[in-house]
This record gives structure tokens, C-alpha cells and sequence, in this order.
């Protein structure tokens, strides 16, 4: 808010003000005073908001956070389970405000001294974030030198802060930190006492709309247009929309914009439902020729408390809502020829989990999963000495809602819908095989179409069924033993290796248990090494021995469709991005011939690819040749490459190179190995290196 030095004779000069008005107004207040002396010390989170799919370098999200003590920053995940800050967004806003003297624009009168006390309460409250939401992500065109246009997607982060004003940010992806900061624009609510914000995003005629939704304590809610400048095929409203006027004290607590389809006007319409209260207010806009129509009404008789948290199923426009006396609203949304209206059901918690208070729930991205944080009710009447908080799910779909989803997904990516896949993983582990409905409708839908999607979807399916007819282990595997063994160094001689033979030991006991596991390095759980079921009756552990052999060899089949499918593509790359006997780094020969050894495949489109690169290379070879000893790497295996001298390189499954570095990404479930892009690459080669993984959709690290 000023200079380091003026600022503190400031707050000493308010502290000790013999105006009670001024110094109990400062010392109470902890954005201006937030050591607090006495007061418990600011730690923790106020709010925390994930962006879209895709937003980091590793095609995953954004986590933007704001601390107690009002600090706003963006982290992501670069590493498997580490989390770095990126950028702090209140330090960068508070020197481009004090640049430009605390004004929005050049045009503001000037304003008064730091010493004036209403003057820093207004420079503390113009960057005092209350919320931040982020868009959708939205596409930019850039001029590169010569002067041709190129795509950029990007995404936008919106600030509301305590005196109304809202700075959306515009971030280029993938965000790698304030480098990628495109612009900031404040735009100016005209709301007092701002409490939640919420992004409008409308498509009506293959245009998209967009606007911010501002909630006040007070009660108003509104539409604010907002012009995204260069952003691809974006339009935003021509004024402000109101959509709940009255100051009645009621409290907006939070905002919910959900896409739906009206099936009376034959249009995209978008709902709008906010907590206010005990209540719902809800209101449907949609674009007609007579302009934007907009109902609104509020849903009253659903709880008896405030409302403490509200979630929505955006793929079916399903609406959840608790109080803290445990009780769940579930609203679904029905349309009539006018407008529409909400049919809801109480979900009594504690009929589930007991006497519970809940805190918060959230839906999962494809409604598979409730997530509910609770705590222990009353017991007798009394409320419990301590609290415990735990996270809670509840399945509300159940496995043919979720395996009928899956077939029939637009998405087609299973790392983006994990919670139906869970739901599924579930029950083939429970009941030990593959419901027949399913295995019949997955292979026609391979039959019909032969989209990748639902041979990765099968691989999913039997790596399941695999790991269901293992022998569990006593005990969880990733659990650490908490057994305390106390022994005398001076009774131990051996003690500097015991150790090490334990750990010899586990490993071997862990290599033979993984004998039948194709799935090694390709697990799908912490917990997917099970060792085999073990009897004396030889007789009966053949057939199971048999079954899992059987189910190896359909695994291992699976497997090499979707990598000979992969390796069509990255020759179609080679053939339309190389010139005549071009040496990639890329072993184009070795892919080619790797694809052709085997006499009971027949694919026209693969000979005739391969054909044409052949004539291309003009029967150059450009073998790989291993790093330490200069041998040529025949292409003999798809995961990994040996030398005449026995050096073994891990081959990158992205685009069939030998790793040859110390150091090279893993997917999340542990699938593949890829290798990490060099400056020296091609922006194609590098185009493939983004990409997921070839078996189980999910990003690599």
C-alpha cells in the first residue's frame, strides 16, 4: 500500500489514535494488522480454486490459493507429488497499483495520503482478494515473425476483491510462471460487499458469450460483460444483467453456472443456481430473437439451516446442497414449456455415516462421487471435546449407469473420467470377471468404429480382471510396519547388514510373487502386485494358473494393437514432416521393420504408409548407436533397446527412441517410459512428446 517505512509510522500512528473509531477499527481488523499480537496467527486457506484440464506443462491443472492472511498464488505439480508456486499474484497487482499511484485509470482524481486513514483502508480493500474463479479455456491468436497467425490457448483468472473491483488475469498455456502473464484488466462491479464470483460461459449459434457473476452479502447478484480482447470467437453482453435486485439480507454464498439443452425451445439455455440462505435462487437464461429472457425464482422447504456448501453435476445439471446438520439436498432440474422447475430428495447422511455436522461437498467431474467433509454430531446431546474431520464419499451412479457412460463418452480419454472408471474397477474386483452386457457392447463398439479409446478401455478391463484373481496379501503392501525391534548393538555383530539383507530379502520375495504379473510397470494400483494363489491341490491351481496365462496373453495382444497403432501415427508424422533421405532422430526403419515382422499382421494402410516413407529414406537406414561404446541399437523390442556389448536403454513409448539419459518421465500409473524433449527437436517431435499415455490416457511425468 506504500513504502515500507511510511507504512509502519502509519499503523503505529492508528494503533495509538485517540479516536476509538480509528484504533479499534485497525487493531480488529486483520488485513491491516494480520500479526494480530493476541489474536491466533493467520495460517491456513480462505479459498482455494482448480483451473480446466490442461492448463500446466503436463496437460493437468492449476491450483490457485489464497492464505488467511490474504496472499493470492498459483501452484502446480511438475513433478509426481510436488507442488511448486509459480507466481504471487497479489505482489505483481500491488506494484502495478502502486505504478500507477493506486488509480484504475489515468483519468482518477487523485486520492489522499497513506496518513489518511480512509485512504488506507481504500488501497488495502482495492487489493484484498474475496474469490477467484477460473474460465474455461479459451483460444488466442498470436503473429509469429512471419508474420503467420498461430493458435495459443489460454485461460483467465478472475479477482474479486473487498471494494468490488475485479481483475481478470490472462494466463498463455501452458502457464510456466509470470512470463506467461498475457495482461490484467480491472473492471469496476459496482457491488458492495462483494462475497462470490462465478464465470457465465453461454455458446448459442457455435458463438461463445461470456460474464462474470457477482454475488453480494447484501443479497444482489449480476451479470458483468467482459471484453476479452483478441480471444477467438468470444462475445460477451453489451451491459450489465441483474438478476436479483432486492438488498433483503440475504447473504449469496455460492455460484453455480451450469451449460444445459432446452428441449421445448430447441436451444442451449444456461442455468444459473445460487445459495442464498436456506434457499436457492435460481435463474434461466436463454438467447431468443426477442434478446437474452431471463426467469428467476428461488426454491424454498430445503433446509432448516443456512446453506454451508453447493456442488453441481454440469453433465446432467443435477444440483447438491447441505446444511451443517448433516442433511443432503439432491435438485434436479426439469424443464416446462416456459421455464423449468427443481424436483428434489433429502439424502440423510447419518443414516450412512451416523451422527455427522457437514462442512463442504463437492460432485466429482463426471458425477460418480459425492466427497462430504464432515465431523461427529451431537451424542446425547452434547456436542463432541474434539473434531475430527474426515472426507466422505458416496457413489451416486451405480456400475451400469457408469460402464454405459464410459461407451458411450464424447470425451473418450479415461484419465478425464477416473471416478467412472473407479466405479467399475470396483466391481470387477469385487465380483472376480467382467459382466457379459459389457464385454458384448465394448466389442462391438471395436468392431464398429475401432477407436483407440475402446481398446484402451479393454486393457483397463482385463488388467482389472487380472489383478482380481490374485491372492491379496495379509497385509497392505504400502503400509509401513510400526513394530518397534530394540536389539544391543553388542549383541548384534551383524547389525551394519541386516539392513541390507532385509531389504534383499523383501526384494526377492516381491520378484517372485510378480512372476505371472504382466502388469509390472504397468500397474493400475498400489496394490496390483498380488502374488498368485498359492494351494497344494495341484489340480486345482492349474486352471487358475490357466485362466491367468489366458488373460496375460489377451493383456499382451491389447497391448501391441495400441502400440502398432501408435506407430502408425508417428511414422505419419515422419512422412509428412521429413524431406527426401532425412535423418530424424526418430528410428524410422527399425519402427517400419518392427511393424512388418509379424506375417499375421495385414494392415493396408500401415504397407502403403510404410512403403512411401522407404521410398523416402532412398534405402537409407540412420540407425540409433548406443551412447557408451558407439554399437548400433537394433529396433528388436518396443521397450528397450540392447546393444552387441549388453547396454540396455529404455525405449520411449511416445516416440520409439532409445532413452540414453540419466534422466526421462514415467506415466502416472506407471505404464511407459518417455523421454524428455531437447532444445534441438523439432516442434513436431515435441508435439509428440505431449502427448498421454498410449495405454491408459494419463500425462507423464
Amino acid at each position: 500500500v506504500g513504502p515500507k517505512k511510511e507504512v509502519a509510522e502509519c499503523k503505529e500512528k492508528f494503533a495509538s489514535s485517540v479516536d476509538p473509531t480509528v484504533s479499534q477499527t485497525f487493531m480488529l481488523d486483520r488485513v491491516f494488522n494480520p500479526e494480530g499480537k493476541s489474536l491466533p496467527p493467520m495460517r491456513g486457506f480462505k479459498y482455494s480454486s482448480w483451473s480446466p484440464l490442461g492448463c500446466d506443462a503436463n496437460g493437468r491443472c492449476l491450483l490457485a490459493a489464497l492464505t488467511m492472511d490474504n496472499r493470492l498464488t498459483i501452484h502446480a505439480n511438475f513433478n509426481r507429488l510436488q507442488w511448486v508456486q509459480l507466481v504471487d499474484l497479489t505482489e505483481i497487482y500491488g506494484e502495478r497499483l502502486y505504478e500507477a499511484s493506486y488509480k484504475l485509470s489515468k483519468a482518477d482524481a487523485p486520492r489522499g495520503e497513506l496518513g489518511d486513514f480512509s485512504e488506507f483502508q481504500r488501497r488495502h480493500s482495492m487489493q484484498t482478494p474475496v474469490r477467484m474463479e477460473w474460465s474455461g479455456i479459451c483460444t488466442t491468436q498470436q503473429v509469429k515473425h512471419n508474420n503467420e497467425c498461430r493458435d495459443v490457448g489460454s485461460v483467465l483468472l478472475a479477482v474479486l476483491f473487498e471494494n468490488g473491483n475485479i481483475a481478470v488475469w490472462q494466463f498463455q498455456l501452458p502457464f510456466l510462471g509470470k512470463e506467461s502473464i498475457t495482461s490484467c484488466n480491472t473492471i469496476e462491479s459496482g457491488i458492495n460487499s462483494p462475497s462470490v464470483l462465478s464465470w457465465w460461459e453461454y455458446e448459442h449459434n457455435n458463438r461463445k458469450m461470456s460474464g462474470l457473476i457477482v454475488g453480494s452479502a447484501f443479497g444482489p447478484v449480476k451479470i458483468l460483460p467482459v471484453n476479452l480482447k483478441a480471444v477467438k470467437g468470444y462475445f460477451t453482453l453489451r451491459q450489465p444483467v441483474v438478476l436479483w435486485q432486492e438488498m433483503d439480507q440475504l447473504p449469496v454464498h455460492s455460484i453455480k453456472c451450469i451449460p444445459l439443452y432446452h428441449p421445448y425451445q430447441k436451444c442451449s439455455c444456461s442455468l444459473v443456481v445460487a445459495a442464498r440462505g436456506a434457499y436457492v435462487f435460481w435463474c434461466l437464461l436463454l438467447i431468443s430473437k426477442a434478446g437474452l429472457n431471463v426467469h428467476n425464482s428461488h426454491v424454498t422447504g430445503l433446509h432448516s439451516l443456512p446453506i454451508v456448501s453447493m456442488t453441481a453435476d454440469k453433465q446432467n445439471g443435477t444440483v447438491y446442497t447441505c446444511s451443517s446438520d448433516g442433511k443432503v439436498r439432491q435438485l434436479i432440474p426439469i424443464f416446462t414449456d416456459v421455464a423449468l422447475k427443481f424436483e428434489h430428495q433429502l439424502i440423510k447422511l447419518s443414516e450412512v455415516f451416523g451422527s455427522v455436522r457437514t462442512h463442504g461437498i463437492a460432485v466429482s467431474p463426471c458425477g460418480a462421487y459425492l466427497a462430504v467433509i464432515t465431523t461427529e454430531g451431537m451424542t446425547n446431546g452434547l456436542h463432541p471435546v474434539n473434531k475430527n474431520y474426515q472426507v466422505q464419499f458416496v457413489t451416486l451412479k451405480t456400475f451400469e449407469e457408469a460402464a454405459a457412460q464410459l461407451l458411450e463418452s464424447s470425451v473418450q480419454n479415461l484419465f478425464r473420467q477416473v471416478d467412472l472408471t473407479d466405479l467399475v474397477r470396483w466391481k470387477i474386483l469385487k465380483d472376480k470377471h467382467i459382466p457379459q452386457f459389457l464385454q458384448e457392447a465394448l466389442d462391438k463398439k471395436i468392431e464398429s468404429c475401432g477407436s483407440t479409446y475402446f481398446w484402451r478401455f479393454k486393457l483397463f478391463l482385463l488388467r482389472i480382471l487380472y489383478q482380481s484373481m490374485q491372492k491379496a496379501p495379509s497385509e497392505v503392501m504400502w503400509r509401513p510396519s510400526h513394530e518397534d525391534a530394540k536389539i544391543l548393538i553388542s549383541d548384534s555383530p551383524g547389525m551394519g547388514s541386516t539392513e541390507d539383507d532385509q531389504e534383499e530379502g523383501t526384494s526377492k520375495q516381491a520378484s517372485k510373487q510378480s512372476l505371472c504379473d504382466p502388469g509390472k510397470g504397468t500397474d493400475v494400483d498400489d496394490t496390483a502386485d498380488y502374488s498368485l494363489p498359492q494351494s497344494n491341490d495341484v489340480g486345482g491351481r492349474e486352471p487358475m494358473e490357466e485362466k491367468l496365462l489366458e488373460i496375460q496373453a489377451q493383456i499382451e495382444a491389447v497391448e501391441m494393437h495400441l502400440t502398432r497403432e501408435h506407430m502408425k501415427r508417428v511414422l505419419g508424422e515422419v512422412y509428412l514432416h521429413t524431406w527426401i533421405t532425412e535423418n530424424t532422430s526418430i528410428p524410422t526403419r527399425g519402427v517400419c521393420d518392427f511393424l512388418m515382422s509379424d506375417d499375421g499382421y495385414d494392415d493396408r494402410t500401415a504397407r502403403v504408409l510404410i512403403g512411401h516413407i522407404l521410398k523416402k529414406m532412398n534405402k537409407q537406414t540412420f540407425p540409433e548407436h548406443c551412447s557408451l561404446c558407439k554399437e548400433i541399437l537394433p529396433f528388436t523390442d518396443r521397450k528397450q533397446a540392447v546393444c552387441s556389448n549388453g547396454h540396455i536403454w529404455l525405449r520411449c513409448f511416445l516416440t520409439y527412441q532409445s532413452c540414453q539419459s540419466l534422466v526421462y518421465r514415467r506415466c502416472l500409473l506407471h505404464d511407459s517410459i518417455a523421454r524428455h524433449p531437447t532444445p534441438e527437436d523439432p516442434e513436431w517431435i515435441k508435439r509428440l512428446l505431449q502427448g498421454p499415455c498410449t495405454f491408459c490416457d494419463s500425462p507423464v511425468f
